[in-house]
């Protein structure tokens, strides 16, 4: 039976933080059309932590029970190290994922835009369906694909218009950023898993890449955002509170490039975390300004 530590700890709380920023970021775009709802956004923030609690013991539980997870480096798991049944961390992904949709229903039941709910599907299939079923897009290398789109963009997007009913060019521009930070959180983590994944015939975007280029990769995707953050400011000069962070993501962008690997490389997966969480507090901030 395993520990409530250990629980905690299959959820992998470091990746929480980044959770946050498509909520943060896209309740600052809806303040900057002057539509900013702290109910609604609140609910939003809810969602996305569930869906992200739900992913991370799907990936736990799927990713166990296909032995991926034997020899790794990083966070426990649940399942492959055989703390809990792999029923009972199938179940606690069900759950989280069940405390988002009914969260989002209610985002819908408030803002009468019942279509949202085909959306919030799409959504829940594609955080079980990333190393879950028969035919994992995860293993296929379109897991940064699946992150871009709903925890980028249809999270960014999907908050400002539940309160805006509308969205702006400086939503969907905080929601590409949001999305390629998302997308680094995932490069950085796969980086790191690369010998095993190549053993199990896991092709991520990091296999598939290589590690040299994976790397660069992981350096232009904690860049890139900070220069859609620079461009907000055309609308919200606030926005340029974003280049706070231009020292820490180069920070992280070296410690890669410089060819960190295996346990080097988890304090760079929590910066990374971090890093997007900052993102979301500065740009959400900079835009409601």
């Amino acid at each position: 039976m395993a520990t409530t530590s250990e629980w905690i700890a299959g959820a992998r709380p470091r990746t929480l933080p980044a959770a946050a920023a498509p909520a943060l970021v896209g309740t600052g775009a809806a303040a900057q059309l002057d539509q900013a709802h702290q109910g609604r956004a609140l609910l939003a923030l809810g969602v996305a932590l569930a869906l992200q609690v739900g992913v991370n013991y799907a990936n736990d539980y799927s990713d166990g029970v296909r032995g991926t997870d034997t020899e790794r480096v990083g966070p426990m798991r649940l399942t492959a190290s055989g703390a809990a049944p792999p029923a009972q961390v199938r179940l606690a992904a069900f759950a989280a994922l069940g405390v988002g949709a009914a969260l989002g229903l209610v985002l819908v039941l408030l803002t009468g835009q019942w279509w949202l709910l085909g959306v919030g599907a799409l959504a829940v299939a594609a955080a079980w369906f990333y190393t879950g079923g028969r035919r994992p897009y995860g293993y296929r290398g379109l897991g940064e694909v699946g992150v871009f789109v709903f925890f980028g963009l249809v999270a960014v997007l999907g908050t400002t218009y539940t309160q805006a009913d509308r969205v702006s060019w400086v939503a969907a521009a905080g929601a590409v950023g949001v999305g390629l930070l998302a997308c680094a959180l995932l490069m950085v983590n796969n980086l790191r898993d690369i010998p095993t994944d190549v053993l199990v015939g896991k092709r991520t975007v990091a296999v598939r890449l290589g590690d040299h280029r994976a790397r660069r990769a992981y350096a232009l995707l904690v860049t890139l955002p900070l220069l859609l953050g620079v461009a907000c400011a055309f609308a919200a000069p606030g926005a340029l509170l974003v280049l706070v962070l231009a020292l820490p993501a180069g920070v992280l962008a070296f410690t890669v490039l410089v060819g960190a690997r295996g346990v080097a490389l988890v304090p760079v997966l929590a910066g990374t975390g971090l890093l997007e969480l900052g993102y979301g507090i500065l740009l959400g901030v900079g835009l409601a300004l």
